[in-house]
């Protein structure tokens, strides 16, 4: 074959008959040969992020267990057949190429939401390496040495853009950068960020780049609000510290007593929404990210929170190639670079990726990432 036969990689059984979640474990796993359009790429730097959390606890529906988790990573294409699908540019990638790849595979761009709805990330054929695809497909998880690149995949080049620094957003930049669109930031805009993980963090940065006049954010722990700081929020009060009506006072104070004109919900918690409905000024904005998997139910007043607001409120649900596309446009700039520079990572061998799930779990590391060729 010209590569190894095998490779290691972590496999992520799924939880239990009693629903507890059960440890990640290493195999050798067999790279098969390669088909006509695919690619084996050598992983050099993979994602831990929430949703791998979720996937470990069971929290998301349809996924084919057991997994290779890891599903934003970069790496080199070593061995490639025939050929793969062009970039942008019409230059066909080489064996050598350091790459990211869009990890939503298989977008049909013909059914009713690809050509209508224009809302390709709701495409029922979708599937998602390292989250749908499953053992049974082979490596389609960044927590291994390899990536057998299926055909169809869209691949990035990252010609002036360090591994380091794309993976310190990882999949929080395109998912960040999809709901500042659909924020639809302006110039002077107020935005308030509600959450200080990977995501609230990327969307104070974009809310930044966007031209916003101030960014304010709400979250915890005191460690990852420093680092909302950093990434150019004005002010930040942390949430565990104030009341509901406390915390709305504190944006009204900062707002002229109006609220944000944006508000973008990042948190995975219920109540944040009704709560971003409160801190917004009549007429504004709210975008929705953060509820990525079923937390449970909330409740608000459709009369005083939403209607008599005369609010916009908008959902944002993954990402497509654009956004990938975009956010690595993005860090080939100066500012940009500066600010996703900032955020500190924490490294992990393939040995240690239950470490690194609990550390993300317990939000005693920002950005974690996996390193396969340890």
């Amino acid at each position: 074959m010209g590569y190894p036969h095998t490779c290691l990689a972590a496999i992520m059984p799924g939880p239990d008959d009693s629903g507890r979640a059960r440890r990640c474990e290493l195999r050798e796993i067999p790279i098969p040969e390669l088909e006509p359009d695919s690619a084996l790429l050598k992983v050099e730097l993979s994602e831990v992020c929430g949703t791998d959390v979720h996937l470990r606890d069971g929290r998301l529906s349809g996924v084919p267990y057991p997994i290779i988790p890891g599903h934003v990573s970069v790496g080199v294409l070593e061995k490639i057949r025939s050929s793969i699908a062009r970039g942008m540019d019409e230059r066909p990638f080489r064996e050598g190429d350091r790459v990211t790849f869009l990890d939503v595979h298989r977008t049909c761009h013909r059914c009713y939401q690809c050509l209508v709805a224009k809302a390709s990330t709701r495409c029922p054929r979708r599937k998602v390496y390292g989250i749908t695809y499953g053992l049974q497909d082979g490596l389609t998880g960044g927590w291994a040495e390899y990536i057998y690149m299926k055909p169809g995949t869209l691949c990035i080049r990252m010609d002036g853009v360090a591994s380091e620094l794309y993976m310190a957003g990882g999949c929080s930049l395109p998912t960040a950068l999809h709901a500042a669109e659909r924020a639809d930031i302006a110039f002077g805009d107020t935005v308030l960020v509600l959450g200080a993980g990977p995501v609230g963090l990327s969307a104070i940065a974009f809310a930044v780049l966007r031209g916003a006049g101030q960014v304010l954010c709400i979250g915890a722990p005191d460690h990852r609000l420093q680092q909302a700081r950093a990434m150019g929020a004005s002010d930040v009060l942390n949430f565990q510290e104030r009341p509901v009506a406390a915390r709305l006072e504190w944006v009204q104070e900062r707002t002229w007593t109006r609220g944000a004109d944006v508000t973008i919900e990042c948190t995975g918690a219920t109540e944040a929404v009704p709560e971003a409905m409160k801190f917004t000024r009549d007429g504004g904005r709210v975008v929705v990210v953060g509820q990525y998997t079923d937390h449970g139910e909330t409740s608000f007043n459709p009369h005083r929170d939403l209607n008599k607001k005369h609010l916009d409120v908008r959902g944002c649900w993954g990402s497509d190639y654009s956004h990938f596309y975009r956010a690595v446009e993005m860090l080939r700039t100066e500012h940009a670079s500066a600010l996703w520079s900032q955020l500190k990572l924490k490294r992990y061998a393939l040995s240690q990726v239950n470490e690194a799930l609990d550390d993300v779990a317990a939000g005693r590391t920002i950005k974690a990432l996996v390193v396969p060729q340890k």
